[in-house]
Protein backbone atom coordinates (compact mmCIF):
# COMPACT_ATOMS: atom_id res chain seq x y z
CA UNK A 1 0.00 0.00 0.00
CA UNK A 2 1.19 3.61 -0.32
CA UNK A 3 1.47 6.10 2.53
CA UNK A 4 1.21 10.07 1.82
CA UNK A 5 3.10 12.19 4.02
CA UNK A 6 2.04 16.14 4.18
CA UNK A 7 5.28 18.44 4.85
CA UNK A 8 4.59 22.12 4.25
CA UNK A 9 3.52 22.43 0.99
CA UNK A 10 5.22 19.16 -0.17
CA UNK A 11 3.91 15.44 -0.38
CA UNK A 12 6.18 12.23 -0.13
CA UNK A 13 4.95 8.86 -1.63
CA UNK A 14 6.23 5.99 0.49
CA UNK A 15 5.56 2.31 -0.21
CA UNK A 16 5.00 0.04 2.54
CA UNK A 17 5.34 -3.84 2.13
CA UNK A 18 2.46 -5.92 2.66
CA UNK A 19 3.24 -7.93 6.31
CA UNK A 20 3.01 -11.79 5.86
CA UNK A 21 3.13 -14.28 9.01
CA UNK A 22 4.57 -17.45 8.11
CA UNK A 23 2.23 -20.45 8.31
CA UNK A 24 3.50 -22.52 11.28
CA UNK A 25 2.47 -26.06 10.80
CA UNK A 26 0.35 -27.44 14.19
CA UNK A 27 2.64 -30.02 14.97
CA UNK A 28 5.50 -27.26 15.19
CA UNK A 29 3.58 -24.89 17.34
CA UNK A 30 2.63 -27.43 19.38
CA UNK A 31 6.08 -29.07 19.80
CA UNK A 32 8.55 -26.45 19.56
CA UNK A 33 9.50 -22.48 19.47
CA UNK A 34 8.57 -20.45 17.58
CA UNK A 35 10.62 -19.30 14.39
CA UNK A 36 13.59 -16.91 14.08
CA UNK A 37 12.09 -13.88 12.18
CA UNK A 38 14.97 -11.33 12.42
CA UNK A 39 13.60 -7.93 13.40
CA UNK A 40 15.48 -5.98 10.49
CA UNK A 41 14.27 -8.45 7.99
CA UNK A 42 10.75 -8.93 8.83
CA UNK A 43 7.92 -11.04 6.08
CA UNK A 44 6.25 -9.32 3.37
CA UNK A 45 4.91 -10.34 0.31
CA UNK A 46 6.88 -8.19 -2.04
CA UNK A 47 10.16 -9.36 0.03
CA UNK A 48 9.34 -13.25 -0.38
CA UNK A 49 8.25 -12.57 -3.93
CA UNK A 50 11.31 -11.00 -4.76
CA UNK A 51 13.27 -13.13 -3.57
CA UNK A 52 11.81 -15.91 -4.95
CA UNK A 53 12.42 -14.21 -8.16
CA UNK A 54 15.88 -13.86 -6.98
CA UNK A 55 16.13 -17.53 -6.40
CA UNK A 56 15.50 -18.72 -9.55
CA UNK A 57 17.44 -15.79 -11.63
CA UNK A 58 20.84 -16.50 -13.21
CA UNK A 59 21.74 -13.24 -13.08
CA UNK A 60 23.32 -13.87 -9.76
CA UNK A 61 25.85 -15.33 -11.34
CA UNK A 62 29.00 -14.31 -13.25
CA UNK A 63 27.88 -15.63 -16.51
CA UNK A 64 24.00 -15.86 -15.77
CA UNK A 65 23.90 -19.04 -16.68
CA UNK A 66 23.33 -20.17 -13.04
CA UNK A 67 20.30 -19.66 -10.10
CA UNK A 68 20.62 -20.54 -6.30
CA UNK A 69 17.97 -23.36 -8.02
CA UNK A 70 20.43 -24.66 -10.36
CA UNK A 71 21.76 -26.78 -7.26
CA UNK A 72 18.53 -26.52 -4.83
CA UNK A 73 15.77 -27.90 -7.37
CA UNK A 74 12.27 -27.68 -5.63
CA UNK A 75 11.31 -31.37 -6.80
CA UNK A 76 14.41 -32.64 -5.03
CA UNK A 77 13.25 -30.77 -1.77
CA UNK A 78 16.00 -28.01 -2.90
CA UNK A 79 18.61 -29.99 -3.47
CA UNK A 80 21.02 -31.76 -6.13
CA UNK A 81 20.99 -35.14 -7.01
CA UNK A 82 24.95 -34.99 -7.87
CA UNK A 83 27.15 -35.80 -5.25
CA UNK A 84 29.20 -32.81 -5.85
CA UNK A 85 27.25 -29.86 -7.84
CA UNK A 86 28.94 -27.97 -11.09
CA UNK A 87 29.98 -24.46 -10.55
CA UNK A 88 29.48 -22.36 -14.26
CA UNK A 89 33.13 -23.14 -15.11
CA UNK A 90 32.19 -26.85 -14.78
CA UNK A 91 34.52 -27.11 -11.51
CA UNK A 92 32.88 -29.41 -8.89
CA UNK A 93 31.73 -28.37 -5.32
CA UNK A 94 33.56 -30.36 -2.06
CA UNK A 95 30.45 -31.08 -0.40
CA UNK A 96 27.02 -32.45 -1.53
CA UNK A 97 24.16 -29.86 -1.50
CA UNK A 98 22.33 -29.16 1.43
CA UNK A 99 18.64 -29.22 1.16
CA UNK A 100 16.86 -26.25 2.21
CA UNK A 101 13.48 -26.57 4.11
CA UNK A 102 12.17 -25.20 7.64
CA UNK A 103 15.13 -23.11 7.95
CA UNK A 104 13.41 -20.56 9.95
CA UNK A 105 13.27 -23.09 13.09
CA UNK A 106 17.19 -23.34 12.92
CA UNK A 107 17.23 -22.07 16.38
CA UNK A 108 20.98 -21.65 16.18
CA UNK A 109 21.17 -19.99 12.82
CA UNK A 110 24.34 -21.92 11.54
CA UNK A 111 24.08 -23.26 8.34
CA UNK A 112 26.25 -25.32 5.85
CA UNK A 113 27.58 -28.71 7.05
CA UNK A 114 30.28 -26.82 8.85
CA UNK A 115 28.15 -23.76 10.50
CA UNK A 116 30.35 -20.97 8.93
CA UNK A 117 27.70 -19.08 7.95
CA UNK A 118 25.41 -17.60 10.90
CA UNK A 119 22.24 -16.87 9.55
CA UNK A 120 19.93 -17.42 6.48
CA UNK A 121 20.87 -13.68 5.38
CA UNK A 122 24.77 -14.35 5.45
CA UNK A 123 24.03 -17.71 4.20
CA UNK A 124 22.99 -16.36 0.85
CA UNK A 125 26.15 -13.98 0.55
CA UNK A 126 28.41 -17.07 -0.01
CA UNK A 127 27.36 -18.48 -2.92
CA UNK A 128 27.50 -15.63 -5.33
CA UNK A 129 31.36 -15.55 -4.89
CA UNK A 130 32.53 -19.09 -4.83
CA UNK A 131 34.72 -19.89 -7.50
CA UNK A 132 33.44 -23.50 -7.72
CA UNK A 133 29.87 -21.92 -7.53
CA UNK A 134 28.35 -18.56 -8.99
CA UNK A 135 31.69 -16.94 -9.42
CA UNK A 136 30.73 -13.33 -9.16
CA UNK A 137 31.32 -10.45 -7.53
CA UNK A 138 28.43 -8.72 -5.43
CA UNK A 139 29.50 -5.03 -7.36
CA UNK A 140 28.78 -6.84 -10.86
CA UNK A 141 25.68 -8.57 -9.44
CA UNK A 142 24.46 -5.68 -7.63
CA UNK A 143 25.24 -3.28 -10.96
CA UNK A 144 23.34 -6.19 -13.31
CA UNK A 145 20.44 -6.06 -11.25
CA UNK A 146 20.27 -2.07 -11.49
CA UNK A 147 20.16 -1.98 -14.83
CA UNK A 148 17.33 -4.56 -15.04
CA UNK A 149 13.96 -3.35 -16.37
CA UNK A 150 12.14 -5.18 -13.75
CA UNK A 151 14.50 -5.44 -10.32
CA UNK A 152 14.62 -1.27 -9.26
CA UNK A 153 10.65 -1.24 -8.73
CA UNK A 154 10.66 -4.73 -7.11
CA UNK A 155 13.09 -3.54 -4.67
CA UNK A 156 11.29 -0.77 -4.07
CA UNK A 157 8.03 -2.39 -3.56
CA UNK A 158 9.78 -4.58 -1.07
CA UNK A 159 12.02 -2.21 1.13
CA UNK A 160 11.01 1.17 -0.19
CA UNK A 161 14.36 2.09 -1.79
CA UNK A 162 15.14 1.16 -5.79
CA UNK A 163 19.40 1.45 -4.76
CA UNK A 164 19.90 -1.82 -5.29
CA UNK A 165 22.67 -3.93 -2.70
CA UNK A 166 23.88 -7.08 -1.73
CA UNK A 167 22.42 -6.61 1.87
CA UNK A 168 18.50 -6.13 0.11
CA UNK A 169 19.54 -9.32 -2.18
CA UNK A 170 20.31 -11.61 0.92
CA UNK A 171 17.37 -10.11 3.34
CA UNK A 172 14.74 -10.82 0.02
CA UNK A 173 16.06 -14.88 -0.93
CA UNK A 174 16.13 -15.35 3.14
CA UNK A 175 12.28 -13.71 2.95
CA UNK A 176 11.66 -16.84 0.30
CA UNK A 177 13.68 -19.32 1.73
CA UNK A 178 11.95 -18.85 5.12
CA UNK A 179 8.74 -19.82 3.69
CA UNK A 180 9.83 -23.22 2.47
CA UNK A 181 8.01 -25.13 5.31
CA UNK A 182 7.87 -28.81 4.86
CA UNK A 183 5.12 -30.52 7.20
CA UNK A 184 2.73 -32.63 5.38
CA UNK A 185 4.07 -36.36 5.12
CA UNK A 186 2.35 -39.03 5.91
CA UNK A 187 3.89 -39.36 9.51
CA UNK A 188 2.37 -36.05 10.20
CA UNK A 189 -0.91 -37.13 9.20
CA UNK A 190 -0.79 -40.22 11.18
CA UNK A 191 0.53 -37.86 14.49
CA UNK A 192 -2.40 -35.51 13.06
CA UNK A 193 -4.74 -38.82 13.36
CA UNK A 194 -5.73 -38.67 9.37
CA UNK A 195 -3.86 -42.03 8.26
CA UNK A 196 -2.57 -45.36 10.10
CA UNK A 197 1.20 -46.52 9.50
CA UNK A 198 1.64 -50.09 8.54
CA UNK A 199 2.92 -52.73 10.80
CA UNK A 200 6.60 -52.50 9.12
CA UNK A 201 6.53 -48.44 9.53
CA UNK A 202 5.04 -48.70 12.79
CA UNK A 203 8.34 -50.92 13.76
CA UNK A 204 10.51 -48.75 11.98
CA UNK A 205 9.45 -45.88 14.04
CA UNK A 206 10.28 -47.97 17.43
CA UNK A 207 13.75 -48.91 15.76
CA UNK A 208 14.55 -45.45 15.45
CA UNK A 209 13.45 -44.27 19.07
CA UNK A 210 14.74 -47.58 20.37
CA UNK A 211 18.32 -46.92 22.20
CA UNK A 212 19.23 -50.36 22.05
CA UNK A 213 18.62 -50.70 18.44
CA UNK A 214 18.88 -47.52 15.68
CA UNK A 215 19.08 -44.73 18.35
CA UNK A 216 18.84 -42.31 15.86
CA UNK A 217 16.55 -40.06 17.49
CA UNK A 218 19.11 -37.83 19.84
CA UNK A 219 20.73 -36.30 16.42
CA UNK A 220 17.33 -36.58 14.10
CA UNK A 221 14.36 -35.59 16.03
CA UNK A 222 10.93 -37.78 17.32
CA UNK A 223 7.48 -37.66 17.19
CA UNK A 224 8.00 -34.69 19.45
CA UNK A 225 10.30 -32.66 17.27
CA UNK A 226 8.61 -32.20 13.59
CA UNK A 227 12.14 -30.56 12.35
CA UNK A 228 13.74 -34.60 12.21
CA UNK A 229 17.25 -33.20 13.22
CA UNK A 230 18.82 -31.26 16.25
CA UNK A 231 21.02 -28.68 14.12
CA UNK A 232 24.03 -29.53 15.90
CA UNK A 233 27.07 -30.72 14.77
CA UNK A 234 28.35 -34.70 15.05
CA UNK A 235 31.05 -37.04 14.36
CA UNK A 236 29.11 -39.31 13.39
CA UNK A 237 32.47 -42.10 12.98
CA UNK A 238 32.42 -41.90 8.73
CA UNK A 239 36.07 -41.84 8.91
CA UNK A 240 39.01 -42.70 11.26
CA UNK A 241 40.85 -39.37 9.68
CA UNK A 242 39.68 -36.45 8.01
CA UNK A 243 40.12 -34.92 4.66
CA UNK A 244 37.91 -32.22 5.73
CA UNK A 245 37.65 -31.11 9.09
CA UNK A 246 33.76 -29.99 9.01
CA UNK A 247 33.21 -27.99 11.89
CA UNK A 248 36.66 -27.71 13.01
CA UNK A 249 38.24 -25.65 10.50
CA UNK A 250 35.57 -23.13 11.07
CA UNK A 251 36.18 -23.03 15.09
CA UNK A 252 39.58 -23.89 14.87
CA UNK A 253 39.30 -26.09 18.03
CA UNK A 254 40.42 -30.06 17.47
CA UNK A 255 37.60 -31.36 19.06
CA UNK A 256 35.50 -30.31 16.18
CA UNK A 257 37.45 -31.98 13.70
CA UNK A 258 35.02 -34.23 11.61
CA UNK A 259 31.94 -32.79 12.77
CA UNK A 260 29.08 -32.02 10.50
CA UNK A 261 25.16 -30.88 11.06
CA UNK A 262 22.93 -33.31 11.16
CA UNK A 263 20.61 -32.95 7.93
CA UNK A 264 16.87 -33.13 8.35
CA UNK A 265 15.48 -36.77 7.92
CA UNK A 266 12.44 -35.30 6.15
CA UNK A 267 12.37 -35.61 2.71
CA UNK A 268 15.18 -38.05 2.58
CA UNK A 269 13.12 -39.81 -0.34
CA UNK A 270 14.17 -37.41 -2.79
CA UNK A 271 17.38 -35.69 -1.04
CA UNK A 272 20.20 -39.04 -2.31
CA UNK A 273 23.15 -39.06 -2.05
CA UNK A 274 23.87 -38.69 1.75
CA UNK A 275 26.14 -37.32 3.85
CA UNK A 276 27.89 -33.99 3.65
CA UNK A 277 30.36 -35.79 0.90
CA UNK A 278 27.10 -37.81 -0.93
CA UNK A 279 29.49 -40.81 0.00
CA UNK A 280 25.89 -42.75 0.26
CA UNK A 281 23.53 -43.19 -2.69
CA UNK A 282 21.19 -45.28 -1.08
CA UNK A 283 18.99 -44.89 2.52
CA UNK A 284 20.39 -49.08 2.81
CA UNK A 285 24.19 -47.71 2.42
CA UNK A 286 23.45 -45.36 5.10
CA UNK A 287 21.54 -47.52 7.18
CA UNK A 288 24.37 -50.09 6.74
CA UNK A 289 26.62 -47.63 8.07
CA UNK A 290 24.90 -47.18 11.45
CA UNK A 291 24.56 -50.86 11.96
CA UNK A 292 27.97 -51.77 10.71
CA UNK A 293 29.84 -49.61 9.31
CA UNK A 294 31.08 -47.08 12.00
CA UNK A 295 34.65 -45.93 12.28
CA UNK A 296 36.64 -44.95 15.35
CA UNK A 297 38.41 -41.50 16.07
CA UNK A 298 38.95 -38.49 18.27
CA UNK A 299 36.62 -36.77 17.86
CA UNK A 300 33.50 -39.57 17.74
CA UNK A 301 30.35 -38.31 19.06
CA UNK A 302 29.59 -40.09 22.38
CA UNK A 303 25.89 -41.26 20.90
CA UNK A 304 27.62 -43.06 18.53
CA UNK A 305 28.03 -45.86 21.63
CA UNK A 306 29.09 -48.86 19.92
CA UNK A 307 31.57 -47.86 17.78
CA UNK A 308 33.41 -50.24 19.32
CA UNK A 309 31.28 -52.98 17.77
CA UNK A 310 31.02 -51.05 13.88
CA UNK A 311 27.58 -50.37 14.87
CA UNK A 312 24.18 -50.88 16.72
CA UNK A 313 23.80 -54.04 14.62
CA UNK A 314 20.33 -54.42 13.20
CA UNK A 315 18.61 -57.46 11.64
CA UNK A 316 17.49 -57.53 8.55
CA UNK A 317 13.98 -56.83 9.27
CA UNK A 318 14.87 -53.86 11.24
CA UNK A 319 16.55 -52.30 8.34
CA UNK A 320 14.32 -52.71 6.14
CA UNK A 321 10.97 -51.24 8.51
CA UNK A 322 13.75 -48.58 9.43
CA UNK A 323 13.60 -47.76 5.71
CA UNK A 324 9.88 -48.05 5.63
CA UNK A 325 9.41 -45.56 8.74
CA UNK A 326 12.03 -43.16 6.45
CA UNK A 327 9.87 -43.16 3.78
CA UNK A 328 7.16 -42.09 5.58
CA UNK A 329 8.57 -38.53 6.58
CA UNK A 330 8.44 -38.04 2.50
CA UNK A 331 6.12 -34.23 2.03
CA UNK A 332 5.03 -35.13 -1.99
CA UNK A 333 3.08 -31.69 -1.56
CA UNK A 334 6.16 -29.53 -0.77
CA UNK A 335 8.23 -30.95 -3.48
CA UNK A 336 5.11 -30.55 -5.78
CA UNK A 337 3.56 -27.59 -4.66
CA UNK A 338 3.80 -24.59 -6.96
CA UNK A 339 3.98 -21.61 -4.81
CA UNK A 340 7.59 -22.70 -4.76
CA UNK A 341 8.65 -23.54 -8.25
CA UNK A 342 9.54 -20.91 -11.50
CA UNK A 343 6.45 -20.27 -12.37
Amino acid sequence: MFICFSCTNETVEQYAPTPLALKTPKLFSENIIAPVIPSNNPQTVEGVRLGKKLFFDPILSGNNTQACASCHSPKNAFTDTSRFSNGIDGRLGLRNAMPLFNLAWNYNERFFWDGKSFSLEHQAFIPVTDPLEMKSTWADVTEKLQQHPEYPTLFQEAFGTSQIDSTLVTKAMAQFERTLISANSKFDQYLLGETELSGEELNGFNVFMDETKGDCFHCHGSDKNPLWTDNAFHNNGLDETFTDLGLGAVTGDPADNGKFKSPSLRNVEFTAPYMHDGRFTTLEEVINHYSEGLKNSSTIDPLMKKVSQGGVGLSEKDKADLKAFLLTLSDFEFINNPVFSNN
